[in-house]
């Protein structure tokens, strides 16, 4: 198994959407577990496979029940509210109060082909959501107010000119 590097804002990856992934072979189960051991090593709760790079529509999880995959995952269904300090591997460092729905469903399947569905509330609506999101392109920093965002990036904008000049 491998650790991978976190793709980071502005990185293009990030902003597409992911392809579709067929049955599990090899090459899939050695990603998926990539993947776990890249989140684990962050250390985060989620991962997309396009924040390694990887543009496929694969996630992995762990919300406090041990780690999970959902291959071509789909956002089935969502309700409540639910505001919470959200961050993301993506862009590091950084915490925001983001209101989400507060229970998600998502229904994908494993790398044996079976029909898997995973929901819960709070932090692990959460992290479907977010995980999902990044299979769609969106960022952490789509989500917020057109205020926070507008900040966000300046500050953003600002690190990487200070990375560049060191």
């Amino acid at each position: 198994m491998a650790i991978f590097p976190i793709r980071t804002y502005p990185d293009p990856v990030l902003r597409l959407a992911a392809a579709p992934v067929g049955a599990g072979n090899a090459e899939l189960r050695r990603l998926v577990d990539d993947m776990i051991e890249t989140m684990y090593a962050a250390p985060g709760v989620g991962l997309a496979a396009p924040q390694i790079g990887v543009s496929l529509r694969v996630i992995v999880f762990d919300a406090g029940e041990g780690p999970h995959h959902v291959l071509n995952p789909v956002l089935e269904a969502t309700s409540g509210e639910y505001l919470y300090e959200e961050g993301c591997l993506s862009v590091p460092n950084r915490y925001w109060p983001i209101e989400r729905p507060a229970y998600a469903r998502v229904r994908g399947t494993d790398l044996k082909g079976r029909e898997v569905v995973y929901e819960g509330e709070e932090l692990m609506g959460r992290v479907l959501q977010h995980e999902v999101d990044h299979l769609e392109g969106v960022l952490l920093l789509q989500r917020l107010s057109r205020r926070e965002r507008k900040e966000a990036l300046r500050e953003l904008r600002l690190e990487a000119m200070e990375r560049g000049a060191g």
